[in-house]
């Protein structure tokens, strides 16, 4: 049976008196299925060759935390039992992105039906954000499109609830995890894409991974860090892939690599550790 959603289009809007936009996002609410998620594109390139003054790592920032949220609120919907839904999606936007003159804003919300709520955020992912990239992106995979093959067996086990933002802090460098849980100690799930255009760009990566946690150990805290790879679809990268994961195997932190077809195995094992550690922390 197809239900009714609503959905919204996150924009860059560069200048609010020009009124230029480029599409960066879609957010999908079905309150009969107690659905809310988002899928959003860190990418900036297309942003930067149309406005040259883009500020790329804040524009990442501001995104990350956005998904981040609309998560959050999805993962807290899906879980209330004395549900009481809003028709809008807007109004759930709302409580992340306030209705103003940034840079970043929602679209005026469409509507639909589906009987697929996820599978329909995809197309229309699709249709509203992916089909307007630039040839030369579409050659590889950013960190985001990565973190989406793992999302999904996380959300089916209700596991990205349970995690929360946390900041390592180095003694000339800091660094926030999006995704972490405690047990002892601190432990953060990053997804890396070295399905890249250029094998020289896997090793470059690599490097500077094991230079940003040479400058998080220094802080003292202990941490684990979960390093969900995006592994190269074409065969002449897989040497520099080998390369890049010896450089990281340098990383002086506790870590442990998982790849793309490992994302089910690495859920169920994730669910299981912290089901352990509530059980025990109750105790």
């Amino acid at each position: 049976m197809k239900i009714p959603y609503t959905f919204t289009v996150l924009r860059y809007v560069h200048d609010v008196l020009s009124g230029e936009f480029i599409n960066v996002g879609i957010v999908l609410y079905a309150p009969k299925a107690k659905f809310l998620n988002a899928t959003f594109t860190t990418r900036y390139g297309r942003l930067s060759k149309m406005f040259s003054d883009v500020k790329g790592e804040h524009f990442r920032q501001v995104v990350r935390y956005i998904q981040a949220n609309i998560e959050e609120q999805g993962e807290r919907l899906e879980k209330e039992l004395q549900f009481k839904p809003t028709n809008s999606v807007l109004d759930l936007t709302a409580r992340v992105l306030p209705v103003d003159d940034s840079s970043l804003q929602f679209s005026p919300e469409g509507y639909g039906l589906t009987d697929n709520p996820e599978k329909t955020l995809e197309q229309l992912y699709g249709r509203y954000v992916e089909r307007y990239c630039e040839k030369v992106e579409k050659t590889s995979r950013s960190d985001e499109d990565v973190w989406r093959v793992f999302k999904k067996p996380f959300e089916e086990r209700r596991l990205l609830g349970q995690m929360t933002p946390h900041q390592i802090v180095g003694k000339n460098y800091e660094h926030e995890f999006k995704y972490c849980w405690k047990n002892g100690i601190w432990h953060a799930n990053e997804a890396i894409s070295f399905d890249l255009a250029d094998s020289v760009y896997l090793v470059d990566k690599a490097n500077a991974w094991l230079g940003k946690t040479i400058s998080l150990a220094d802080g003292g805290e202990p941490f684990k860090l979960y390093m969900l790879l995006g592994t190269p679809k074409e065969e002449k990268h897989k040497s520099a892939f080998i390369k890049a994961k010896n450089i990281m195997h340098q990383m002086p932190c506790n870590h442990e690599f998982i790849e793309e077809d490992g994302a089910e195995n690495f859920a169920e094992h994730l669910k299981s550790e912290i089901e352990k550690h509530t059980t025990t922390t109750i105790h």
